[in-house]
């Protein structure tokens, strides 16, 4: 049986584990907000009512693919831009295509900032790895002009980071969306997070100062998070109905070769 993403890769693995996906989906909320294609995310109507499930809907489309057999997941991508036309159809204009490859490279960059912020350190191989699987979810669901390897990748990310983002109302009404969604000690927690993985580009548009106290907090936290009763604790850090999402994407299995 042949997979999108071969069994014993180290996409599997990240993407395996709860606490680098929550991660994860910190940063994108962050980024997200901050993007200057954010009017999309309003359009479906979804948000503000639901920014976490949305973002959430994401995270899950993305950790389906990288673990189903590869004509399956070829088919959810097919899926997702058919969905992607069908509101672009609705709206009358397209989603920009460095709209899509932002979503991308936002990914890329947060499954390796997230694994080696919880100290997890990351060889050039296994970021080149990374790189290649969605490079390929990209090349599928048709987006354009993406890079073509790890090197160029990191140039056209600083560059897209100094040009596709700004600090809109959009931006102030997610945020708040977030924080009424998540509450006042779950969104300062959020964060506290973005403040460790959002690029310095894009960074200071939200955050005038940043504390290191946390980012030793999450060194610690990357040590200890597989031992009871830290293991439960990613768990707390959402409202229950997504927390119960999150408990199923660390059902997920991965397979060493």
């Amino acid at each position: 049986m042949e997979y999108f993403v071969k069994q014993d890769s180290i996409v599997r693995k990240i993407w395996s584990d709860a606490d680098f996906i929550l991660f994860i989906f910190g940063a994108c909320a962050g980024e997200f907000a901050l993007h200057k294609s954010v009017d999309w995310l309003f359009f479906t109507g979804r948000l503000p009512n639901d920014p976490i499930g949305r973002l959430f809907s994401t995270v899950a489309y993305a950790q389906k693919i990288i673990f189903e057999e590869k004509s399956k997941a070829e088919q959810t991508l097919s899926n997702m831009r058919r969905i992607h036309v069908n509101v672009e159809n609705s709206r009358g204009f397209s989603i920009p295509n460095w709209a899509y490859q932002d979503v991308l490279y936002m990914l890329i960059e947060y499954t390796i900032f997230a694994t080696e912020l919880l100290n997890h350190t990351l060889s050039q191989t296994e970021k080149e790895e990374i790189f290649e699987v969605f490079r390929r979810v990209g090349d599928k669901m048709g987006i354009r002009e993406l890079t073509e390897n790890f090197e160029d990748w990191k140039t056209q990310r600083t560059k897209n980071l100094n040009t596709n983002y700004l600090k809109s109302n959009f931006s102030e009404q997610l945020f708040q969306a977030y924080r009424k969604n998540l509450g006042n000690f779950r969104y300062f927690i959020m964060s506290e997070v973005q403040k460790e993985l959002l690029p310095k580009e894009i960074k200071s548009l939200i955050f005038k100062h940043q504390s290191t106290f946390f980012r030793l907090i999450f060194k610690i936290y990357g040590k200890v998070n597989h031992f009871w009763p830290f293991s439960n604790l990613k768990f707390l850090l959402l409202p229950k109905n997504h927390s119960e999402t999150l408990r199923t994407f660390h059902q997920k299995t991965y397979q060493k070769s």
